[in-house]
Order: C-alpha cells, then sequence, then structure tokens
C-alpha cells in the first residue's frame, strides 16, 4: 500500500502542475498526505483522484482507507473503530467522555497535526459538538 501511493504521490497533480506532496503511516494504520501548497495547491480535481487511488487500494486490501463517518479512539493502549451511533452510546454509558484521546480526521492542515489537534482530547474536536 505505502509503494502504491507513494508511486501515485510522485505523479501527482493539479491541472498538469506537479504537487509537491508526501505521505506518513501512523499507528500501523493512518495514511496522512500533505501537499505544500506554496508551491501549487491541490484542486477539487486532485483531490478526486487522491481519493479514487485510495477507494481502489481499499477494495485489493481488504481495509476501508476513506470512510470518514467511524469514530476511531484509544482505549488504553488500543486504537478502537466504532460507528457514530456506537460512540454515542458509549458516551450515553460514561465509558467515553471529553478526556477520551479521539482522532480528529477532519484535520486538513500538517500544522494541526504537529500542533497535536489531530490525536487530541474529544472535548478538543468536533466530538465535544457532537457527543457531550
Amino acid at each position: 500500500m505505502v509503494a502504491e501511493t507513494d508511486a501515485f504521490i510522485d505523479q501527482w497533480t493539479a491541472h498538469g502542475v506537479p504537487l509537491n506532496a508526501a505521505r506518513d503511516v501512523r499507528h500501523g494504520q493512518f495514511v496522512l498526505v500533505g501537499v505544500d501548497e506554496r508551491a501549487a495547491g491541490a484542486s477539487g480535481c486532485s483531490v478526486d483522484a487522491l481519493v479514487r487511488r485510495m477507494a481502489r487500494l481499499q477494495s485489493v486490501l481488504g481495509v476501508d482507507l476513506t470512510d470518514n463517518a467511524p469514530v476511531l479512539f484509544r482505549r488504553g493502549e488500543r486504537i478502537e473503530r466504532v460507528a457514530r451511533e456506537r460512540f454515542a452510546e458509549l458516551a450515553a454509558a460514561a465509558e467515553v467522555g471529553p478526556d477520551t484521546v479521539v482522532f480528529d480526521n477532519t484535520i486538513t492542515k500538517v500544522d494541526d497535526i504537529r500542533a497535536g489537534r489531530w490525536e487530541t482530547r474529544a472535548a478538543d474536536a468536533w466530538h465535544a459538538r457532537a457527543f457531550f
């Protein structure tokens, strides 16, 4: 998967302009892709191309790479993935709360990831508004 993603990123363009992009794999299950927009910004078409490539990879690998609907969070050292409805049930039962570490996959800037806003307390992410 990593080699396939790298091959795509190395040739990734926005309206024919090469993108300066990179990827990082975190916790053995998250593929983060970033573009240096100072050189050339990703367009809607180029983002769609990346999502299509990841969708093809997910069917080959049998894993879900593009579904942002589930909630991913830490329970101890484990990373769990549950439907939003299930996370709401866990919140109602006080099995998760504002201090639960979640992964905010709505983050779009590398600086936000570096600042710790991707893997963060639920109270500091969109999860607070949705579940607490």
